[in-house]
């Protein structure tokens, strides 16, 4: 059934909780609070699927792209939203919803859309604080309400195969593991040296808002709770100190910005002449894909200034290293000083070795010095490449298991998620204080 004129009809709504194994007779609905290049991605995926959706409702202050979500998904005109506490204030519009706002509204919209009845699809990171996260947990549970967070790397088809040959001991014992994240240079100058995760203050640090996946992703993968977490970091390139001599404030207006690795005008090309990943952050920058509005953006907003002329303050690269009940370690690395390019790990048990990169897996087997290949192809790495899949996955996990009645597809669920960000919280006490934390 979909929701036609809410004013003279109201729609069922059900929670998983309340048709388990029994699936709908009718699309599943859901709201969309925050209408960025989260929210827009995944409600495009949502509409693609296979599982029937009608997506009821949506609030997004930027009016451009408020209407143009609303347009492309036929969201009826008094269910269009210019703030989400007017969607959570309004009677209940929907089966569930998607969070996908700034990090520091996530404890209030979850709060907020648990009270009113929705299931929910929550935007990692949970929140900015350990307190909010068991808060949210809380509140969902109290609710009755399913919450599951948008832990995509658990949901790629390269993750589910690693999971399967661990499980059948192609490696023996996992004894330790070793993980890079290489956010890439102009990823991390879009979003964590200009963008809106470049300040604790304003949004938090760069090992939650950023990888919290590869922290979750690894006690995935280990399946086993942690004892202890050390870690070392900090910000050392993207500092004032580093400016080159003679360079200015904005790259349209700077004499070296030629030579600059960090340019804007090589990250958001000003002709648009570029597509792919360069589009999807440019898109970011400018509500409209034009000449003018781009290079307007560059002049006078903050994707335009200097990386080292900056007010950013999160680190570019970290080292955290986990134990993990039963002896199995991780060392784990992230640094802004690479490519764009996929997750590399290797896993190192008793019997064997695994190399993956979140498409391919190598396993090399110690009895037989024989390598397997297997690749898994699932895109690329990036969010504008779907995270390896992972995207796809997660909304195709999260529609089927609320319209089929299935929780068990769903893998990231409260107290998972709730679990991982103490791991990430500790992590950054252990970078702060220079200290071993147990926990």
């Amino acid at each position: 059934m979909t929701v036609t004129d809410s004013t003279t009809a109201r729609t069922a709504f059900t929670n998983l909780r309340d048709h388990l194994g029994q699936p709908f007779g009718r699309p599943l609905t859901l709201a969309v609070a925050g209408a960025g290049a989260r929210g827009t991605g995944y409600a495009a995926l949502a509409a693609a699927g296979d599982v029937p959706v009608a997506i009821t409702a949506v609030a997004e202050p930027r009016t451009h792209r408020r209407a143009a979500f609303a347009e492309t998904h036929a969201v009826p005109v008094e269910h269009r939203y210019t703030d989400w506490r007017e969607l959570a204030a309004a009677p209940r519009l929907a089966d569930a919803v998607l969070i996908a706002l700034q990090d520091a509204q996530h404890v209030e919209a979850a709060e907020a859309f648990a009270a009113r009845g929705y299931d929910i699809l929550l935007e990692k990171p949970m929140a900015t604080d350990v307190a909010e996260c068991d808060r949210i947990a809380e509140v969902a549970e109290a609710a009755g309400v399913s919450l599951t967070v948008c832990h995509v790397l658990r949901y790629t088809p390269y993750t589910r195969k690693l999971k399967e040959l661990l499980a059948a001991g192609r490696i023996g014992d996992l004894v330790s593991v070793q993980h890079l994240e290489p956010i890439g240079y102009y990823h991390f100058a879009h979003s964590y040296v200009r963008g809106n995760w470049r300040r604790t203050d304003l949004s938090s640090f760069v090992l939650l808002t950023k990888s919290c996946h590869d922290i979750d992703w690894l006690g995935h993968i280990v399946d086993r709770p942690v004892r202890a977490v050390s870690s070392f970091g900090s910000l050392t390139h993207f500092r004032p100190e580093h400016k080159p001599a003679g360079a200015g404030g904005r790259c349209l207006s700077c004499t070296v910005e030629p030579d600059c690795a960090y340019s804007a005008l090589k990250l958001y090309p000003v002709g648009l002449r570029e597509g792919g990943v360069k589009r999807y952050f440019t898109r970011v920058v400018a509500d409209e894909l034009t000449e003018a509005a781009v290079t307007e953006a560059l002049e006078s907003g903050p994707y335009g200034r200097c990386v080292h002329d900056s007010d950013n303050d999160v680190v570019d690269h970290q080292v955290v290293n986990i134990e993990y009940e039963g002896g199995a370690t991780v060392s784990f690395t992230l640094t802004a000083f690479t490519p764009l390019e996929n997750r590399q790990t290797k896993i190192f048990g008793s019997r064997g070795q695994i190399t993956g990169d979140g498409r391919t897996i190598e396993i090399y087997d110690f009895l037989t010095d024989e390598r397997t290949v297997i690749d898994t192809d699932s895109g690329g790495a990036s969010a504008a490449d779907g995270h390896g899949g992972g995207d796809a996955g997660l909304i195709s996990a999260f529609l089927r298991a609320h319209h089929e009645g299935r929780p068990d597809l769903l893998l990231s669920g409260a107290a998972e998620s709730r679990d991982s960000h103490r791991v990430v919280f500790a992590a950054e006490e252990a970078r702060l204080t220079g200290q071993v934390v147990r926990l």
